[in-house]
C-alpha cells in the first residue's frame, strides 16, 4: 500500500464531481474574506479547474488575472470552466514564470499540502508579489473540519484499519492547521499574518451523490477506493452508508471547513 500514489489530480471533470463543487463554495468565501480593492494584478497558483480564479474574476474586477497549474488536464478544465477574463498556463508552484514584484495578490486554493516543499512555494509567491502585496491561501481542515471525508476515513478504519492509519488526510497533512500555516507564512518573511476558518455547507441529494464521486480516482480517498477489489469496495460502501446521517428524504447535510491564511510582503506599495 505504501508504494502506491493516491494523490492523483489530473482530470478536471472527475475533480469537479468529487471536490470541485465544494471548492467553488469555499473559494467564494475566501475571496470575500480577502476584501481586495478592484484593479489589482492577480496570480492563482495551482489553479486546478479554475474555482478560485473564477471567484476572483467575479468579485474583484482584477486588472490582470493569471492561473498557473502543473497538470495539463486541469489547465484544460480551467480554460473551459474558468472565467474568460483569466489566462491559464502550465507551471510549477515552486518555479513561477512571473518576474519579481509582478503581481499585487498571489493566492492558492487547496494546494499547499500536496506540494513537496510548501515553504518553497510560499517563498516563491512572496517573491512575485510587489511590496505591500498580499500572499494568501486556504487548505481543507482534514483533521476535524471535512465532514464527508471524516465519515469516509472512519468507515475505512472499520473495514481496513491499517490503510486508514496510513492514508487518512487528517493524519497525513499536519500543515492543514492554524499554527503550521501561520509559521509557514512567517518563515517567508510575510507580515500581518492572519489565519481564519472558512466554512461551507456540503449537501448531498442522497447517498449515491456522496459515494459515486469516490469512484472517480481523483485524490487520496478516491485513489484508495480505486485500489480495492469489488468485494472490499462494497464493504466500504456499506460501512460509509451506515455512518452518514441521512435525513428522511435521503439527503445528507454536512459541513466543510478550510483554514485561510494571509500575509503581506513587507514594504510600501509603489503605484
Amino acid at each position: 500500500m505504501a508504494e502506491q500514489d493516491f494523490d492523483v489530480w489530473t482530470a478536471g471533470d472527475a475533480y469537479e464531481r468529487y471536490m470541485g463543487r465544494w471548492s467553488r463554495l469555499v473559494a467564494d468565501e475566501f475571496v470575500a474574506w480577502l476584501a481586495c480593492a478592484p484593479g489589482a494584478r492577480w496570480l492563482d497558483v495551482g489553479c486546478g479547474s479554475g474555482a478560485l480564479t473564477s471567484a476572483v474574476a467575479r468579485r474583484c474586477r482584477p486588472r490582470t488575472l493569471l492561473g498557473v497549474e502543473r497538470s495539463a488536464g486541469f489547465v484544460s478544465a480551467a480554460r473551459t470552466l474558468g472565467s474568460p477574463r483569466a489566462l491559464f498556463a502550465r507551471a510549477d508552484a515552486q518555479a513561477l514564470p512571473v518576474g519579481e514584484a509582478a503581481v499585487d495578490v498571489a493566492v492558492s486554493g487547496l494546494v499547499l499540502n500536496f506540494l513537496p516543499d510548501p515553504g518553497a512555494a510560499v517563498a516563491e509567491a512572496a517573491r512575485v508579489v510587489a511590496p505591500g502585496g498580499l500572499v494568501a491561501a486556504y487548505v481543507w481542515d482534514y483533521a476535524e473540519g471535512m465532514g464527508f471525508l471524516r465519515h469516509f476515513w472512519d468507515a475505512v478504519t472499520a473495514v481496513d484499519p491499517s490503510s486508514a492509519a496510513e492514508l487518512d488526510e487528517g493524519r497525513r497533512f499536519p500543515l492543514c492547521r492554524p499554527a503550521p500555516l501561520r509559521r509557514l507564512w512567517s518563515e517567508a518573511a510575510l507580515v500581518e499574518v492572519e489565519v481564519a476558518p472558512i466554512e461551507v455547507p456540503t449537501r448531498f441529494a442522497d447517498f449515491s451523490d456522496l459515494w459515486d464521486p469516490f469512484l472517480a480516482g481523483q485524490g487520496p480517498a478516491p485513489g484508495y477506493v480505486a485500489s480495492l477489489i469489488p468485494a472490499a469496495r462494497e464493504r466500504l460502501r456499506e460501512a460509509l452508508r451506515q455512518r452518514v446521517p441521512a435525513r428522511a428524504d435521503g439527503s445528507i447535510a454536512l459541513r466543510a471547513r478550510a483554514w485561510g491564511v494571509r500575509g503581506r510582503r513587507a514594504g510600501v506599495v509603489d503605484r
